[in-house]
């Protein structure tokens, strides 16, 4: 097994910043009460500036034109208590109607759907819609709620169903990025939660990611979605948002790797940096639960990888996708020598029932290795 970098003896190179040991996140072993999870249910730091206003559509793809129209008036319709006669009123479900319309329709109770689905491929801006989506959600911040589906499916883990049942349905809103239907068993517990928020009168807003090879078919995920929430499939109304064919792109090609005395002299500049060997960091995020990576993030200005190889199996690969997530969520850089990023999940994975998130932190972790160069300029 690697180990990871070893701290220099106490009296080398005192006083010199590029001598400073670095952190280590194989030396942490957070613990996050329950009470956190709720609180961080908010949209990350790389979209917490962003609004509808700041969405730049493609003048080529007037879905993307459309989403912006339809989500502004989900959220302007978003007023008053959440749950029985209070609930969403007229304009949440009027998505498109002239204002006439809604004053004819005022005197009834809403009937069509309660939540909108975001489903495009990659790169179309959807998380940046949903956080928008929430900032322009007239509700108190403990009023509305923000997360991935692994950390909705973290919380009732956390809290028990009936208590996220009831944490969550005084809620307005909540919005589910990156919603996935490779787990049966969470598919099933994630739609039974929902469907009991629906009734306490919460919208719901959610998304998802459409392959590559989908797209060229022109067929998207939505179909799977419905399908797989059966019964809340006419609560929501899906939105599609086409953009350039992920085909035409390809993976974002990932930075060239740095060496490892290069990754090493970075991470030692580089104060709140953290220092590991890969092989290590795999092993360590084994034993530390996905719901407490965030937490195992604190507080860090880079993370730095020597030895970066391909992983060895898919329990690790599901691991590392959500370590990326969360690294990519706070924009923490990641500096790493060994494979490129993009030889990270072999083609069997590629491939196979998880390929979303593995296409996912590939452009990820290939986004925070860009951002991580002007560390290498200063070390």
């Amino acid at each position: 097994m690697s180990s990871s970098p070893a701290a220099p003896g106490p009296g080398a190179g005192s006083g010199q910043i590029a001598d400073a040991a670095p952190l280590s996140l194989c030396a942490r072993e957070p613990r996050v009460p329950a009470e956190r999870l709720v609180a961080e249910m908010v949209p990350p730091p790389r979209f917490d500036s962003v609004r509808f206003a700041t969405y730049l559509p493609d003048p080529g793809q007037p879905s993307q034109t459309e989403a912006v129209r339809v989500l502004e008036g989900f959220a302007a319709g978003l007023t008053g208590a959440p749950g029985g006669s209070g609930g969403p009123r007229r304009g949440f479900l009027g998505f498109g109607r002239t204002k006439a319309q809604r004053a004819q329709k005022a005197p009834k109770a809403p009937t069509g759907p309660r939540g909108v689905y975001l489903d495009g491929g990659y790169g179309v801006g959807k998380t940046h819609l949903l956080a928008s989506l929430w900032h322009a959600t007239p509700a108190a911040p403990d009023r509305k709620a923000f997360g991935t589906f692994v950390e909705l499916t973290n919380l009732v883990g956390a809290l028990g169903f009936q208590q996220t049942v009831r944490t969550l349905s005084g809620h307005r809103l909540l919005c589910i990025d990156e919603f996935e239907l490779d787990d049966p068993g969470d598919t099933v517990l994630v739609s039974s939660l929902l469907a009991r928020l629906v009734e306490a009168g919460v919208a719901l807003a959610a998304t998802s990611n459409t392959l590559p090879g989908k797209l060229g078919e022109g067929r998207f995920a939505a179909v799977d979605f419905l399908r797989e929430i059966q019964g809340l499939s006419a609560h929501f109304r899906a939105l599609r948002i086409d953009g350039e064919d992920y085909r035409h792109r390809g993976l974002p090609e990932a930075p060239a790797p740095y060496s490892d005395a290069v990754v090493t002299a970075t991470a030692r500049a580089t104060p709140g940096a953290s220092l590991d060997a890969f092989p290590d960091l795999l092993d360590h995020l084994a034993r530390v639960h996905p719901s407490r990576y965030g937490a195992l993030t604190d507080g860090l200005t880079a993370v730095c990888l020597t030895d970066v190889r391909p992983v060895p199996d898919q329990s690790t690969a599901l691991r590392l996708v959500v370590l990326a997530d969360r690294l990519y969520d706070r924009e923490v850089p990641v500096l790493a020598s060994g494979v490129p990023f993009d030889r990270l999940f072999d083609d069997e994975m590629l491939n196979g029932g998880y390929r979303k998130k593995y296409f996912r932190a590939i452009s990820r972790l290939t986004a925070l290795a860009r951002e991580a160069r002007p560390l290498t300029e200063t070390a």
